[in-house]
């Protein structure tokens, strides 16, 4: 089974427990500062990482550092159970299925905006809010400066993208001639 298939079972079943018996917010904020500790402390990952290391010093470890942040018994228990399964190396996949999830719980969509020029505050409002009203959903959006586009707007919400830019339109056209 692939890393990511792996940590995509994990994230299903805390997501599921946590949504059950907590806050799947919570958990996610746990998992995200352990990932962040891992992240800034590379001897502690590759320790973690290593299958010399057995996986009781391994979990020991980690119980320690839970026990200092304070994590709930759910994510407790799943860190425990990857560090006693050489897993820890999934954390950074299963935290981003587990924070997909949760967007999707929450009716959270991300969208990605890319214009030729900056975008000022009250237009990425706008834009904001039309999505959100197209989407029926609360949207987190990012904007990217692309001049290749030449004016106009992309704009990809999840998997799908809407290209009103004029590279795009000029493409059409050029096509068009050429039939």
């Amino acid at each position: 089974m692939s890393m990511r298939a792996s940590a995509a079972r994990y994230a299903k079943a805390l997501f599921d427990v946590t949504l059950a018996e907590g806050n799947p917010a919570q958990a996610e904020q746990q998992l995200a500062a352990f990932a962040a500790l891992l992240a800034e402390h590379a001897n502690l990952q590759a320790a973690l990482s290593n299958p010399a290391v057995p996986a009781a010093n391994k979990r020991a470890v980690v119980q320690q550092l839970l026990e200092k942040q304070g994590a709930s018994v759910p994510v407790t228990k799943l860190l425990l159970l990857l560090a006693e399964r050489d897993k820890v190396g999934i954390l950074g996949d299963l935290l981003s299925i587990f924070r997909e999830r949760l967007m999707e719980h929450q009716r959270v969509v991300r969208a990605e905006v890319t214009t030729a020029q900056p975008l000022d505050a009250p237009r990425v409002d706008e834009l904001t809010r039309r999505i959100a009203q197209a989407t029926g959903r609360q949207v987190m959006i990012t904007t990217k400066v692309d001049p290749s586009i030449l004016g106009g707007i992309v704009t990809r919400i999840g998997s799908t993208v809407y290209d009103g830019s004029v590279a795009a339109q000029l493409q059409s056209i050029r096509q068009r001639l050429a039939r």
